[in-house]
């Protein structure tokens, strides 16, 4: 449906109005951000978008990470992708369960992408997330979970190990 809906935004005859989720993620990003700043991040990209593959009809994937920073908070210093996960309830599920094996690969694949861009592939990094329960204006839950994945799954080695 939103796909849609950005169709038509596209051709100017829709007048849009974005999904509740959508409105929430972009909070949760902004309260994360200014969370991780008062712990001694420095942040330098958000909402990072990379390619990490093609589909098996030739369409291209992409994967996002929607904060990278360094941690400063002590040495030494370490390059942070920081997964976001905003909910309103945990009553269900925490915010961070919803980081499966499929998103970490698609973290992992895309912060490769951009180690190598940026020419950091010797920095040492690590998978953040970043759990935000906004139950009220005034009650907000904040968690930060340093080094809550690692990559050593989705090493191509590895990988093949699996398999024989």
């Amino acid at each position: 449906m939103w796909g849609i809906i950005q169709r038509f935004r596209r051709a100017g005859t829709y007048p849009l109005t974005k999904p509740p989720h959508l409105d929430l993620g972009e909070r949760g990003e902004r309260v994360a951000a200014q969370f991780l700043l008062e712990q001694g991040y420095r942040i330098v990209a958000t909402n990072f978008i990379a390619p990490i593959g093609y589909s098996r009809d030739g369409r291209q994937i992409t994967a996002e990470i929607d904060i990278i920073a360094y941690d400063e908070s002590s040495a030494p210093f370490y390059l942070a992708f920081v997964e976001v996960k905003t909910r309103t309830s945990s009553d269900i599920a925490t915010p961070e369960s919803a980081v499966d094996v499929r998103k970490r690969r698609q973290i992992a694949r895309a912060a490769g992408v951009y180690r190598r861009l940026i020419a950091v592939e010797a920095e040492p990094y690590r998978y953040d997330v970043v759990s935000i329960v906004i139950e009220s204006v005034e009650k907000t839950r904040i968690s930060l979970l340093r080094g809550y994945f690692t990559d050593r799954r989705f090493e191509r080695s590895n990988w093949m190990r699996d398999k024989i």
